[in-house]
């Protein structure tokens, strides 16, 4: 397979791990990054050993070498950034969400589908090893008739008042934050490996905390460094800390998702527990080398991942033999690895990844979710 050249645009705590994953490929060139702040282009890149950095995304789009551009960026620079980067007639990841609204994400699946170039959203965590093995004992039959769908997206990164990220700043994620940060995350998981799909929601949104201390100084997602009092300055909150969806479904099924990320002791825990009228699965990704498989007639279950049991569709998911754990990291790799396969194969289908079409599908659930909550009444989505 021929070596593929990349550049990356942003280097906060996702850019990183972007490249971390595409490295581990082994077909893949990083040629450069950028960053708003050239200074730090530069120091990330020396440490990550990139040859090139910019301070303008624009410069990197005019390195003709470069065929795939990451967009790595806060949320309300995806819709411009990566319009440009399909116009300069590059292949796009772009990071969730793919924009701030749905009509942004609509003019970019226009776009996509006029050029015809590859173009994916980083719904990686839809690529953990059991998650596809829960959607394809799905697809088997294995679990019956869907009933039922709950779970929940629960951090603890936002739990104190002086936490702060640009997540919390409108102007920068958009009019939602937890359910659009987090919950798409989940709500794009269950209805890909369930195969049915959300046609009605009612959502409760709740800010915990009003106003936040904003540091002074720029700290990165998740460094939870501690400031003096001096170091910050209050700022009014407008986005929701937590929110609880109901949810129901086209084959009838109900549900509910909680989001939250003030919740103390629960780093980064999305789960799911699935109902269906043969068994039961669940996950969560705080353990993800584990399935629990409930039975009514018989003992319950617990899948530990080894591709050697695994439904032989889902093995290659999984790079390491049973014992050895695979995680957060993995699933940015596995979903790479599927991108990049098809800009190689060209037009030929059959790689599995979110495409844009999955990017916008979730704009429009968050901005039915965020409807809801602002009217308090079930909203149908169209």
């Amino acid at each position: 397979m021929k070596k593929i050249n990349t550049g990356v645009i942003g280097t906060g705590f996702i850019g990183p791990s972007h490249i971390e994953a595409l490295r581990r490929l082994g077909y893949v060139n990083i040629i450069a990054t950028a960053d708003i702040n050239k200074k730090v282009a530069k120091e990330k890149a020396e440490q990550l050993n990139v040859d090139k950095f910019y301070g303008d995304y624009k410069e990197l789009l005019a390195e003709k070498s470069i065929e795939v551009v990451h967009v790595c960026t806060p949320n309300h620079l995806h819709y411009p950034i990566v319009k440009e980067v399909l116009l300069a007639g590059k292949h796009v990841v772009c990071e969730k969400p793919l924009a701030i609204n749905p009509e942004q994400g609509r003019d970019l699946l226009k776009l996509v589908k006029k050029t015809g170039l590859v173009a994916a959203v980083h719904f990686n965590l839809r690529f953990y090893p059991l998650v596809q093995q829960a959607k394809a004992m799905i697809e088997a039959g294995e679990i019956g008739d869907i009933l039922a769908i709950n779970g929940s997206y629960q951090q603890d990164w936002l739990l104190y008042r002086t936490d702060y990220n640009w997540r919390l700043e409108s102007e920068f994620s958009g009019k939602s934050r937890a359910v659009v940060d987090i919950g798409s995350h989940w709500l794009d998981m269950v209805e890909y490996i369930s195969g049915i799909k959300i046609e009605k929601v009612y959502a409760d949104f709740c800010t915990f905390f009003k106003t936040r201390k904003k540091p002074v100084k720029s700290i990165e997602t998740y460094t939870g460094k501690i400031l003096k009092s001096s170091d910050y300055k209050d700022i009014k909150i407008n986005t929701e800390d937590y929110a609880t969806v109901l949810l129901r479904f086209n084959n009838g099924a109900h549900g509910s998702m909680t989001v939250n990320q003030a919740a103390a002791g629960r780093k980064n825990r999305l789960a799911f527990e699935l109902y269906g009228t043969k068994m039961s699965i669940a996950w969560n990704s705080e353990n993800p080398n584990e399935m629990w498989i409930g039975k009514r007639d018989s003992k319950n279950e617990l899948l530990i991942k080894d591709p050697s049991i695994m439904n032989s569709s889902v093995r290659q998911y999984s790079s390491y033999p049973g014992g050895h754990a695979e995680g957060f990291p993995d699933t940015s790799k596995q979903l790479f690895n599927n991108v990049y396969k098809q800009i190689s194969a060209g037009k030929e289908p059959g790689f599995d990844f979110p495409t844009f079409e999955d990017g916008y599908r979730e704009l429009i659930l968050c901005d039915v979710i965020f409807d809801s909550a602002l009217k308090e009444k079930w909203k149908e989505v169209k």
